[in-house]
């Protein structure tokens, strides 16, 4: 029997209850919409009726760096999609550095380390990819509780209830699905700080190519992180993205404040912080502690963590909703909603493998808090720290 948000048992008012969805995805970021378009790929013939609920409304503004690593690349590239479709600028030179020294990437090839896009944009254009294949994508509902039944799972909204035989939470490092999932979480929850200011080296007609640093300055300071510099364009305007990550990671007793840092960073290169915005938000990191779904209801993306070691996300979240679209088809092809074996299939996928790797990464680098051991890694050790990086950190999603 339906129960209504009220306690009653008709719903009359509110015809969505009436209605059972196959599948309902909270958020329509990166890891909402890879999950839809993954089953829509995989498990075409199943027929299921989809809806991804989203708060906001496409193109909505998202604080994030906008790297998308090789990987997340090719997990487009799978699905049949073209990244270069998005206004984007392309990173062929990545510094690795401690106050300036380290690490020049790549060794040899030419080819971008990364792409950098504003999540605005690239949300917008996936949410249009999903569009494009019949995905119902509801915007302006906000998501204010989910609870599990036997026979299916009741997401409630400022818009009314809805049922599906399956939820899947994707709606961020303040997840409220993580929430039922997960009562008593681990508090895993690192920080970023992100200002956008104009590129005083503007980029020259054609030329997009750019250089990218991310220095451990911090880390001595008890940061567990860095301060990244990204080019990045702003409506074909040459812009540059600044920020600061802290995991939080390793536990301190003392840690410099993060907008002293970045301040006293960009005031090296000529930049004035007090002159621009500055923004904050969580950032999540996965841990495999971490309960990932309980019957009916699956987290996927930075609502279940993002990499420790550099705070990626859109990389991951996009490896999340492959792994998640093959457990949906499962569980529709078996009958079988618990979802019991969904931390298992993250564990053995290449994401799951490479979140493991750097968390521990990320645990063992960011005890090394010492400035001296900082800088004898970086400008003496460089190289070594660069193929670790080739060996164990990237490259997890293979070319078709």
């Amino acid at each position: 029997m339906a129960i209504c948000s009220d306690g009653s048992t008709s719903c009359k008012m509110n015809p969505t209850m009436n209605k059972l969805y196959d599948l309902i995805i909270i958020g329509s970021g990166p890891a909402g919409l890879s999950t839809a378009l993954h089953l829509d790929h995989l498990a075409h013939n199943l027929d299921l009726t989809s809806l991804i609920l989203e708060k906001s409304r496409h193109p909505r503004p998202k604080l994030c760096a906008g790297g998308i690593l090789v990987e997340g690349e090719r997990i487009l590239a799978k699905l049949g999609f073209d990244l270069c479709e998005v206004p984007h600028v392309d990173v062929t030179n990545a510094y690795f550095n401690y106050e300036g020294r380290g690490l020049k990437t790549p060794f040899l090839s030419k080819k971008p380390i990364f792409r950098v896009v504003r999540r605005d944009e690239f949300d917008a254009w996936l949410a249009n990819k999903a569009r494009d294949k019949g995905i119902e994508i509801r915007e302006e509902i906000k998501v204010q509780k989910v609870e599990s039944f036997d026979d299916y799972a009741l997401v409630k909204t400022d818009k009314g209830d809805f049922r599906a035989k399956v939820v899947v939470g994707a709606d961020g490092s303040n997840s409220i699905v993580r929430r039922v999932v997960e009562p008593n979480p681990h508090p895993h929850v690192g920080r970023g700080l992100e200002v956008i200011t104009p590129d005083i080296a503007e980029i020259p007609p054609g030329k997009n190519k750019q250089k990218a640093s991310f220095d451990f300055l911090a880390v001595p300071q008890g940061i567990s992180g860095y301060v990244w510099n990204f080019p990045t364009q702003i409506k074909g305007n040459a812009m540059r993205c600044w920020g600061v990550y802290d995991s939080n990671i390793v536990k301190v007793e003392k840690r410099a404040p993060l907008r002293q840092v970045l301040a006293k960073e960009m005031a090296a290169h000529g930049y004035d912080l007090n002159e621009y915005k500055l923004e904050g938000y969580p950032i999540r990191w996965y841990e495999f502690a971490n309960q990932v779904s309980i019957p009916r209801v699956i987290l996927v993306g930075d609502a279940l963590g993002v990499d420790a070691l550099l705070g990626e996300g859109i990389g991951p979240a996009l490896g999340y909703g492959a792994v998640a679209a093959t457990a949906i088809q499962h569980a529709f092809e078996t009958n079988d909603f618990s979802f019991a074996s969904y931390h298992g299939r993250l564990k053995r996928s290449p994401l799951g493998g490479a979140l493991k790797r750097r968390t521990f990464l990320a645990k063992s680098f960011y005890r090394l808090k010492s400035a001296r051991l900082q800088r004898f890694i970086w400008q003496r050790f460089g190289w070594l720290a660069g193929l670790l990086g080739v060996i164990f950190v990237i490259g997890w999603e293979k070319k078709k």
